[in-house]
């Protein structure tokens, strides 16, 4: 049969498709559509997909490589005449639209989701004009923009950033796996983990960068009671870095850096309060994946978390890079009747970021975009 046309994915990298949009990129083959992704790093299996195209996409803005990766698109773009482009990450999305402006009005429906723009009212102000521009150039050739918390709504609004503006609930998440413990299974985690029945266990899952500021809760964890334990799953560049930190701090029987960890709902159901020092969100997985689980929230007061976190029902808000009062937070969770009151409340908020409510409602979205073919 043939298909109705080509659809095509861009992001930085394959990595963020496979762990985002695997569902969707299925939903347009099973549609009759042919799927392509275009990222950067290695190719991986996506089910759904026909064509992966490896783009020379590096981190810094005014890497070469970059306009590589645009010349590469443009050309892309020109052969394959796609119905619409999805564009997933700010720095894939700035570059691949800039491939697009040229084809005029031959070009395709573009729909950018943003992941969380990576500037806010508080970013510093060189960056902030740098990275708005960006958007701003970009304007006039993104026909639908979905944003997924309401300050980076507020931005696009504001300076008019796409023709059609939505604020979804992000791309949904499978909270299958992702379920409270009973009392039998957290104590058997507990032990298998080495974590003692008395222990007050804090988790973080998150990439080891500047942006999640890790070394603010290391460097935390020095006024908090002993009891008190800090889990740390994940790899990054800064990972070393903090482990250093934590042995320097003589806290390295209170701070656990387990690595990459593939059955996370475990290592949720094992602790007690999930935490985030994170600087910058757009819709924070990490924190919904543990919410799930029946835990309550003690983050930094930024966008994405604002969006999940209804201070003092599910959670504690502290300003962001604020020590003292990341601290005085923790404590005031120590009572369990709190965590227990906080964490039935995270878990039936966080319902609605479900992938079973979020699915037909981006799909709709989707079908709406593609209709919107010049």
């Amino acid at each position: 049969m043939r298909a109705k046309g080509k659809i095509l994915y861009v992001a930085s990298t394959f990595g963020h498709l496979a762990s985002f949009h695997q569902p969707y990129l299925q939903w347009f083959a099973l549609q009759g559509y042919e799927v392509h992704v275009a990222a950067g790093g290695v190719p991986c299996r996506l089910e759904g997909v026909s064509r992966s195209i490896s783009l020379p996409f590096e981190k810094s803005m005014f890497s070469p490589k970059n306009l590589a990766a645009v010349w590469e698109l443009y050309r892309l773009m020109r052969a394959e005449r796609y119905k619409m482009i999805s564009l997933h990450t700010s720095l894939a999305a700035f570059f691949a639209r800039l491939a697009v402006a040229p084809l005029g009005k031959r070009r395709p429906s573009v729909m950018n989701t943003v992941h969380g723009y990576l500037f806010d009212k508080d970013t510093q102000r060189t960056k902030r004009i740098l990275l708005l521009g960006a958007e701003r150039i970009t304007a006039s050739v993104t026909d639908w923009l979905l944003t997924m918390n309401r300050q980076d709504a507020e931005i696009a609004s504001r300076y008019h950033l796409g023709k059609k503006q939505m604020l979804t609930k992000g791309m949904g998440v499978n909270f299958t796996r992702f379920t409270p413990p009973t009392q039998n299974q957290r104590e058997e985690l507990r032990l298998k983990l080495g974590l003692k029945p008395s222990d007050l266990v804090l988790i973080y899952a998150a990439e080891f960068s500047k942006r999640k500021n890790q070394g603010m809760l290391i460097e935390a964890m020095r006024s908090l009671p002993e009891h008190v334990v800090l889990l740390l799953p994940g790899q990054g560049e800064m990972r070393e870095m903090c482990r250093m930190q934590a042995g320097k701090a003589g806290l390295t029987d209170r701070i656990r850096f387990p690595g990459f960890v593939r059955d996370m709902e475990n290592w949720y159901r094992a602790s007690d309060i999930c935490v985030s020092a994170s600087r910058i969100e757009g819709l924070p997985f990490n924190v919904m994946e543990a919410m799930a689980c029946g835990l309550p929230v003690v983050a930094s007061d930024i966008k994405g978390h604002q969006d999940l976190i209804c201070a003092g029902e599910n959670g504690v808000l502290y300003p962001f890079g604020d020590e003292r009062e990341f601290v005085n937070a923790v404590q005031r969770m120590q009572d369990a009747n709190v965590r227990q009151r906080m964490g039935q409340a995270a878990r039936h908020f966080v319902q609605r970021f479900d992938i079973t409510e979020v699915f037909p409602e981006l799909t709709a979205l989707y079908e709406n975009a593609v209709k919107g073919f010049h």
